[in-house]
């Protein structure tokens, strides 16, 4: 029998503290989660499955893979959680010859491919009978992100740890305070049977390769070996806003 796996302490502490600022989970919770394979997602579960066990309070998961109707091959994720002891389902898109129509050559693909993976989410929730969604992401994601929207979009925005979405859904990001160099661990260190690029069905187009992320990446590593503690500071100031210092005057505090 494999080993069950074991995640650090400090992804649980921070798991629960995030829980507890943030009430991301509560009693009585259903949660869908949205599991694509990777290491943080993977992570995800097995942090959810030991805070079922830890929590003073009762709530459900189910662990969701969308299939874009590609043929993948969910094999090892499929026994993996069958293993661990993790409901999962399959949950069968379109998305993959949809996109043969929609995606012009050399253009880019990934909010395409994020948006139908998302709304697919949304359905797999309702079909399921969720009242929440927990996704993934990680505070790098986040500050990522907020770099992305000042650089490339002019606007100040980032990934927040709990939102309301247009169908009425709770969407929650457990992880969101966490490294994505912990969660990475995590999953070498466990031997999870991680999907990579593999399973990303742009692979597949004959389409340009994303370079904003990327390069948001490679500038923050440059900026934590300057500021190590930059993303604790970061992590802050997300919770520590000054609305009213910046060029809106509806928010001009006279």
């Amino acid at each position: 029998m494999k080993p069950s796996i074991k995640l650090s302490k400090k992804i649980m502490t921070q798991l629960g503290k995030t829980n507890a600022a943030f009430e991301l989970i509560e009693e009585g919770d259903k949660i869908l989660v949205g599991l694509s394979g990777g290491k943080d997602s993977l992570t995800l579960i097995h942090a959810l499955k030991e805070q079922q066990r830890r929590a003073p309070f009762d709530f459900e998961f189910i662990a969701v893979t969308v299939s874009y109707g590609m043929n993948e091959n969910f094999d090892a994720l499929i026994a993996h959680c069958k293993e661990h002891d993790i409901r999962h389902e399959i949950y069968d898109t379109n998305i993959y010859s949809v996109a043969g129509d929609k995606i012009r050559k050399n253009s880019s693909f990934c909010s395409f491919f994020s948006r139908m993976r998302r709304g697919s989410l949304y359905s797999a929730a309702e079909k399921y009978g969720c009242n929440k969604l927990a996704l993934g992401h990680h505070l790098d994601d986040a500050v990522e992100s907020y770099f992305m929207n000042m650089i490339y979009n002019g606007q100040m925005r980032s990934l927040a740890p709990k939102y309301r979405a247009g169908n009425g859904l709770v969407v929650i990001r457990p992880l969101i305070q966490m490294r994505e160099r912990q969660l990475a661990a995590a999953a070498i260190d466990n031997n999870m049977p991680t999907i990579g690029d593999e399973m990303c069905p742009s692979m597949r187009f004959d389409i340009k390769m994303p370079h904003a992320r990327e390069s948001m990446k490679k500038m923050l590593a440059k900026m934590e070996e300057q500021f190590p503690n930059i993303f604790v500071t970061i992590n802050a100031a997300f919770q520590n806003i000054s609305d009213e210092t910046f060029f809106d005057k509806e928010r001009f505090d006279i």
